[in-house]
């Protein structure tokens, strides 16, 4: 297949390039930078120059691919809502240039939300693909929209596309990058010198490792069931206590519990309502319907990683 990924020179959709590369695929990528050019070049894909906000230009790329994977997003959490509004663009754009291309099953659009944007139900619920979609949270009722705007796709009259989500785990880990929420746990505590978690510390994050993430997004690509979510999480969910105690040892800084309040929003600041929320998730669905078996290394097992790159960034941003 020809396919065409968005934010495929980042953390994830690195991965997603090497991935389909591997496969036999033929790649085109987008990037906004010079950096990304020399990147993609590298690796012997077509390069695609400009954002995600260029509508006309994603449409026109699409109508050229076999498939789409759309990771790219406007990562400015000051005008979140806006940048959920120019996701809803970019894969409208994305799905339109498909169906020009011929629609139907032949035409693959997969893109990106998280397990974060479903509804939590009581503490210590296990989430699946089945789950609602949360209506309460604020940033789930701004970026969960995407989902159903990709979904609509696969019911489109006289064809509709091979169309799906893949749900990222908060913790979606790996060498060479943040790895959301636990990068974030390991920054606060390099910078703070405690390594601090909100209450008990029971609540729970699900994880998966990059490289099995980029394989579910080729499954999806390739054999997606029209209108399916996935998940691309290995782990159902790790203690953020006992993640913060991993990155404590190996940052050697004492470990504090905080209380929910004034000290703890003082700490964490943005981060103090991720560092307190439960997201225990599933993937059995996704599993069976793909044949898609994460093989990664553990959260625990990378914490020296994501501690090592968190060192080298604050290195580097001195």
């Amino acid at each position: 297949m020809r396919v065409f990924v968005t934010g495929s020179t980042g953390f994830v959709g690195s991965a997603v390039v090497k991935e389909l590369l591997a496969a036999g695929h033929t790649v085109a990528g987008l990037t906004r930078s010079d950096k990304g050019v020399e990147q993609l070049k590298a690796q012997g894909v077509e390069v695609i120059r400009g954002t995600i906000e260029d509508v006309a230009l994603l449409e026109a790329t699409a109508a050229k691919n076999d498939a789409v994977i759309h990771l790219a997003f406007v990562h400015d959490f000051s005008r979140f809502v806006e940048a959920c509004q120019i996701d809803r663009a970019a894969i409208t754009a994305l799905g339109n240039g498909l169906v020009k291309a011929g629609g139907g099953i032949e035409h693959s659009l997969v893109v990106t939300s998280g397990t974060m944007m479903i509804s939590r139900g009581e503490f210590g619920a296990l989430l699946t693909e089945d789950s609602p979609m949360n209506t309460e949270s604020p940033l789930a009722k701004a970026r969960g929209p995407s989902e159903q705007v990709c979904l609509d796709f696969a019911k489109k009259e006289n064809g509709g596309l091979r169309a799906s989500v893949v749900r990222l785990a908060p913790v979606t880990h790996g060498p060479g990058g943040v790895s959301g929420f636990a990068g974030h746990l390991a920054n606060i505590a390099l910078q703070s010198g405690k390594s601090a978690y909100v209450g008990n510390g029971l609540n729970q994050w699900s994880a998966g490792h990059k490289d099995d993430a980029a394989l579910l997004y080729r499954l999806a690509a390739e054999k997606a069931v029209p209108g399916s979510v996935y998940h691309a999480n290995g782990e159902q969910g790790i203690q953020v206590k006992v993640l913060a105690e991993a990155i404590g040892k190996e940052l050697g800084v004492p470990v504090e519990s905080l209380e929910a309040g004034p000290a703890a929003m003082q700490h964490f600041s943005w981060f103090m309502h991720p560092c307190s929320t439960d997201n225990i998730v599933s993937s059995d669905k996704t599993q069976k319907a793909l044949g898609w078996t994460p093989k990664g290394a553990t959260l625990l097992e990378e914490v020296p990683e994501i501690v090592a790159f968190a060192k080298s960034s604050a290195a580097a941003a001195h």
